[in-house]
C-alpha cells in the first residue's frame, strides 16, 4: 500500500518546483522531505525524479502517480466535507484568501456574523492578490477564496476548483474633489495629460486600466504604483492622480473623491471559489452565507 503522505509530497513537488518551497510550505526540512520521496522510490520501484542542474525534475512515471494522488486527496477531502456535514455545525479552522477592497468593504461585517452564528469556527484572513490565491487554495493552502473577474480579463482557471458569484460593483474615474489640480476631469479621454495611480503590473485592475486609457487613445502616465487602495484614493484626493476604482470602496464610507462613470458602465465581477471536495462544508457554506449577507446590509445601509 502506497503512503498517502509520501505521495502528497510528490505531488507537492510538481506544484512548487522545488524541494526547498515544498519543505517551506509543509513545514518540513529539506531533507526531511528528499528522504521521504527516497523512500516512495523504494516503494514503488521506479524512478521519480531525475536532477536537471540544482534542481530535480518528476519522470514520466512521478506523473502517473501525480494524477492518481490528485484525485485520491480530492476523494479524502470530499469524505472529511461529507463527514463535517453530517454534522451540521461550522468547527475547527477556516483559511480564507482575499484582496484588499474586500477587506476593507466586507470583511469586517462578515466575522461578525461567523463570530455570533459559529463561535466554533476559527476564521483565519491572509490577504493576497486574486491571481496567486486561486492556485494557492488549489494547492489546499486556504479553504476559500475571494477573487475578482474584470471586463476582458480572464481569470487563472483551475479544473477543482468552483466559482459562486458575490456581487458586482462599477468601475468608475475617480479624480480629486472640484477645485483642486485635476478636478476638472470628468471623462478617461480628459485624462491623457494626467498622472495615473495603478496597481502593479500582472493583476487584473491594472490590466483593464491600461485597455480603458488605450482605447480612449492615449499610454497613460502610470507615475504611481501601489496595491494599497488607501493610498491610491490618498494620492487622489490630494491632487496627485487619477485612477479607476470600483464602487465597494465606498460602500461604508462616503467617498473622498469626485467619481464620473465610464462609457458603458463596465462592472466586475467578485466571486468566491473554493475545491469541489469541500465546497459543501459547513464552513465553506457559513462563510459564504456571512459574505453575502454583508454584502445586502452593505447595500442597505448606502
Amino acid at each position: 500500500m502506497l503512503d498517502v503522505r509520501r505521495l502528497r509530497l510528490l505531488r507537492e513537488l510538481q506544484i512548487r518546483g522545488t524541494l526547498a518551497s515544498v519543505a517551506a510550505a509543509l513545514h518540513q526540512s529539506p531533507s526531511s522531505v528528499s528522504q521521504q520521496l527516497s523512500l516512495l522510490e523504494q516503494e514503488v520501484g521506479v524512478e521519480l525524479l531525475r536532477k536537471v542542474g540544482r534542481r530535480v525534475q518528476l519522470t514520466p512515471q512521478a506523473e502517473i502517480l501525480v494524477e492518481h494522488t490528485s484525485a485520491v486527496l480530492e476523494r479524502l477531502e470530499r469524505a472529511e466535507s461529507d463527514l463535517a456535514g453530517s454534522l451540521d455545525e461550522a468547527t475547527g479552522t477556516f483559511r480564507l484568501a482575499v484582496f484588499q477592497s474586500v477587506a476593507l468593504a466586507l470583511m469586517p461585517a462578515t466575522l461578525s456574523i461567523l463570530e455570533t452564528e459559529h463561535p466554533r469556527l476559527r476564521v483565519t484572513m491572509t490577504q493576497r492578490e486574486p491571481e496567486s490565491a486561486l492556485h494557492e487554495t488549489w494547492a489546499r493552502e486556504f479553504d476559500l477564496v475571494i477573487a475578482e473577474k474584470y471586463p476582458g480579463h480572464n481569470t487563472p482557471w483551475h479544473p477543482e476548483l468552483d466559482a459562486v458569484d458575490l456581487t458586482t460593483d462599477e468601475v468608475r474615474l475617480a479624480v480629486p474633489p472640484a477645485g483642486r489640480r485635476f478636478g476638472d476631469i470628468t471623462s478617461i479621454a480628459g485624462a491623457a495629460d494626467a498622472p495615473w495611480v495603478m496597481e502593479p503590473p500582472g493583476v487584473a485592475s491594472r490590466h483593464f486600466a491600461e485597455q480603458a486609457c488605450r482605447v480612449a487613445g492615449f499610454e497613460p502616465d502610470v507615475r504611481y504604483e501601489t496595491a494599497d487602495l488607501q493610498a491610491q484614493i490618498s494620492l487622489i484626493e490630494s491632487g496627485h492622480a487619477v485612477a479607476l476604482l470600483p464602487d465597494l470602496l465606498w460602500l461604508n464610507r462616503e467617498p473622498p473623491v469626485a467619481l464620473h462613470r465610464l462609457e458603458g458602465r463596465p462592472h466586475r465581477t467578485i466571486f468566491t471559489s473554493a475545491r469541489r471536495a469541500s465546497a459543501h462544508s459547513p464552513g465553506v457554506t457559513a462563510t459564504r452565507e456571512a459574505l453575502s449577507r454583508a454584502v445586502a446590509e452593505g447595500r442597505t445601509r448606502a
